[in-house]
């Protein structure tokens, strides 16, 4: 979300780094970003899913297992 301090940090130092997309393309990882500027009842419901009711929220889903909460301060 464009309001969302955190999220803002996370991208600059860590999610839009070329290593970061090195990572994901080496170990296969596709990337989905859903932008709640504008509160989306869609995203609203899957934050739900996860007992969030805001952002950030990054979550991992491995090839098997279940989703994974990652920290909301990215490193």
């Amino acid at each position: 979300a464009d309001w969302c301090i955190t999220c803002k940090v996370n991208e600059r130092l860590v999610l839009n780094r070329p290593a970061a997309a090195q990572l994901w393309r080496e170990r296969g990882i596709t990337v989905l970003v859903a932008d709640w500027t504008q509160r989306d009842a869609e995203i609203a419901a899957y934050l739900q899913e996860f007992g969030r009711n805001g952002v950030p929220l990054y979550v991992y889903y491995p090839p098997q297992g279940t989703p994974v909460i990652l920290p909301q301060l990215l490193s």
